[in-house]
């Protein structure tokens, strides 16, 4: 049920992408601090979102990377 909300929003929060990789949310913290993180934009609550779109770039990017 959680993915077809994130699907309808078109973004994930930073607690989705933690699960989604499995790591912590320090770790993904400490990734945005060292500009190793997927782009993230404020929502209106104060939280981050990522976009889904830019999620999947960014997945694909370390893939290429490696």
């Amino acid at each position: 049920m959680a993915a077809v909300r994130t699907a309808q929003r078109g973004h994930l929060t930073v607690a989705e992408v933690c699960a989604e990789l499995g790591v912590a949310r320090s770790t993904f913290y400490d990734w945005r601090a060292a500009k190793k993180a997927p782009p993230c934009f404020r929502l209106p609550n104060g939280d981050l979102g990522i976009r889904r779109a830019e999620f999947d770039r960014w997945l694909e990017s370390l893939q290429e990377s490696a």
